[in-house]
C-alpha cells in the first residue's frame, strides 16, 4: 500500500512520472525468477522513494560563526590545560611547605586528573550528544565548567583542588568541547577539512598567548583571583555554545528507540584487529607525553633559575603545534588508506626523543629548539587522529571510535604526570623522569607499525573471500544453465 500511494503522489507532482509503472512490472518479473530475494529487494527499494529530498550542507552562513565559536571553545579549553605547568609553580608556592616531600607529586594530580577527566568523559559525552543535541550539551557543559573553576578559587587545600578543578572543571570542559567539533558537521561538508584545521589552531593560538597573560596575573593578582579572571572565558563559552544551531534532519522516532542501545554499545569498531592495535597503542604511548606540560616549568625554574623567561618554550610549542596541523594535515590527504598510521609513528618516536634530550639541555636555547620540535609532532599526532579512526572502522562508525580512544587515553593522562613528581620528591632531580617520559611513546610507535601490515592482510582475505565467492557464482550459473538446457532437450524431444 506504501509503494502504490508513492507512486501516485509523484504521478501527480512530477510530470515525468510516466515512467514509474515501469518498476512494478520489473518487481513482478524479479519475484518470478526467485520469489522471496526479489521481494525483499522491492521492499527495500521503496524507502529511497520516500527520503528523495537530501539535506545540503550550507558550507558557510552561520557556519561560520559556529565555527569562531568552535575556536574558543578549543582554545579556552586546552589553552588553559597546556598552561597549567604556570598553575602548577602557583600552586607548590600556594599550598605547599618546604618539609613536604611528596609535594610535587600531590600537585601534579590536579592537572593530571583535569586532563584525563576530559578524555574520560569522551564516550558518555558522545551518548549525550546523540540523546540530548549539541546546544544543551555544550551550554550545560561549559556552565559546570564555570562553576568547577569559580568553587576551586575559593579552595584553600590541595584536597578539594582535586574535586573543583580535577573533576567538576575538567567534565564541564569534557561536554563542552565534544560538541564544537560535532557541530560543525552540520553546516560543512567540502570545507571539513578546512573548518577543522582553524578550529584545532584555536588551542594553539591560546597557548602561544595565554602564558604571558597567566604569568602577569599570577604576579600580580595571585591564584584565587586569576583563576576567577578565567572565569570570563567559560561564561564567553556558554554564550558561544547558543550558536550550535543543528541543520541536520533528526532522525525517526523508531531508529531512536528501537536501536538506541546499538548506537550507544557499539560493538563493531571492535571486530577490527588495526583499530584494537590502535586503541591499545595510542594510550601506551602517551604515558609520558603529558609530563613536560606539567613539569617542564619547574624543571626550567630548577635548572635555570626563576628569572629565565620559562614561558617563552609553550609559546614556541603553541606555535608549532598550530603549524603542525596544517602541515601534516594536509599531507595525509596524499597518504593512502591506513599508511596515515606511520604519520602518527614518527610523531611519537620524535616526541618520546625530544622528552629524553631535555635533561641533556645544557643551555636554555636547546630547550626551545626541542620545544620546537615537540610542538610541531604533536600537531601532527592530534590533527590525523579522525582521518586515521575513518581508514581503520568507516564513516559510520568512526564518532564512536574517537569516543572509546578518547576514554582509553584518559588513564595514562591521569598516571603519567604524578609518577613524573613522585621520581623528583624521590630522586631530587626531574632527570629519570624525563628520560623515562621518552620510552612509552617509542614504545607506542612501535606498536602502531603493526597496523598497515595487519589491514594490508585483511584486504588480502577479503580479495580471496571475493574471488572464491564469484567463483562459485559462476559454477552455479553454468550448472543451472546446463539443466535448464537439459530439461529444452527433454521437452524438444516429446514434442
Amino acid at each position: 500500500m506504501t509503494e502504490g500511494n508513492n507512486v501516485t503522489e509523484s504521478d501527480t507532482k512530477d510530470p515525468t512520472a510516466g515512467d514509474v509503472p515501469v518498476q512494478p512490472v520489473s518487481a513482478k518479473e524479479e519475484k518470478e525468477e526467485n520469489g522471496e530475494y526479489k521481494v525483499v529487494l522491492a521492499e527495500k527499494a521503496s524507502p529511497p522513494a520516500a527520503e528523495e529530498v537530501e539535506f545540503v550542507h550550507p558550507e558557510g552562513g552561520w557556519g561560520w560563526v559556529v565555527m569562531l565559536a568552535s575556536m574558543w571553545c578549543n582554545g579556552s579549553v586546552f589553552g588553559i590545560q597546556n598552561s597549567f605547568g604556570l598553575l602548577f609553580l602557583s600552586m607548590l608556592r600556594e599550598f605547599g611547605s618546604e618539609h613536604d616531600p611528596d609535594l610535587r607529586f600531590r600537585t601534579s594530580w590536579v592537572g593530571s586528573l583535569s586532563m584525563g577527566m576530559i578524555f574520560f568523559c569522551s564516550p558518555i559525552v558522545s551518548i549525550f550528544t546523540d540523546i540530548f543535541g549539541c546546544r544543551i550539551t555544550a551550554v550545560g557543559g561549559a556552565a559546570v565548567g564555570l562553576v568547577g573553576l569559580l568553587a576551586s578559587s575559593f579552595v584553600k587545600s590541595l584536597n578539594v583542588m582535586y574535586f573543583t578543578y580535577g573533576v567538576v572543571f575538567a567534565c564541564g570542559c569534557s561536554f563542552a568541547y565534544q560538541p564544537s567539533l560535532v557541530i560543525l558537521g552540520h553546516y560543512f561538508k567540502k570545507r571539513l577539512g578546512l573548518v577543522n584545521g582553524i578550529v584545532t589552531a584555536g588551542s594553539g593560538i591560546f597557548t602561544v598567548t595565554l602564558p604571558f597573560i597567566l604569568s602577569q596575573l599570577l604576579e600580580k593578582v595571585g591564584l584565587q583571583n586569576t583563576l576567577r579572571v578565567f572565569c570570563i572565558l567559560m561564561f564567553v563559552l556558554i554564550l558561544a555554545g547558543f550558536t550550535y544551531k543543528p541543520l541536520l534532519p533528526a532522525k525517526p522516532a523508531e531508529t531512536q528507540t528501537g536501536f538506541r542501545l546499538s548506537r550507544i554499545f557499539n560493538m563493531n569498531i571492535w571486530k577490527s584487529v588495526g583499530y584494537r592495535i590502535w586503541a591499545f597503542g595510542i594510550p601506551a604511548a602517551l604515558y609520558g607525553y603529558y609530563v613536560p606540560y606539567v613539569h617542564l616549568m619547574s624543571y626550567v625554574e630548577e635548572r635555570f633559575g626563576p628569572d629565565v623567561n620559562k614561558e617563552i618554550l609553550l609559546l614556541c610549542i603553541g606555535i608549532t603545534s598550530c603549524l603542525g596541523r596544517f602541515i601534516f594535515g594536509s599531507v595525509a590527504d596524499f597518504v593512502k588508506g591506513s599508511n596515515k598510521v606511520f604519520l602518527q609513528v614518527l610523531s611519537f618516536l620524535i616526541i618520546g626523543v625530544m622528552s629524553m634530550m631535555i635533561p641533556l639541555c645544557n643551555i636554555f636555547g636547546g630547550l626551545i629548539g626541542v620545544c620546537l620540535l615537540m610542538g610541531l609532532f604533536d600537531g601532527c599526532f592530534i590533527c590525523i587522529m579522525a582521518p586515521i579512526a575513518f581508514e581503520l572502522v568507516g564513516a559510520k562508525d568512526v564518532s564512536q571510535a574517537i569516543g572509546f580512544l578518547l576514554g582509553l587515553m584518559s588513564v595514562p593522562m591521569v598516571a603519567g604526570p604524578p609518577i613524573a613528581g613522585f621520581l623528583r620528591d624521590k630522586l631530587g632531580s626531574y632527570d629519570m623522569a624525563f628520560y623515562l617520559a621518552g620510552i612509552p611513546p617509542i614504545i607506542g610507535g612501535i606498536v602502531l607499525c603493526l597496523i598497515p601490515w595487519v589491514e594490508a592482510r585483511n584486504r588480502r582475505k577479503q580479495k580471496e573471500g571475493l574471488s572464491k565467492e564469484y567463483d562459485a557464482n559462476q559454477k552455479m550459473i553454468e550448472l543451472e544453465k546446463a539443466q535448464e538446457d537439459a530439461k529444452n532437450k527433454i521437452g524438444d524431444s516429446v514434442l
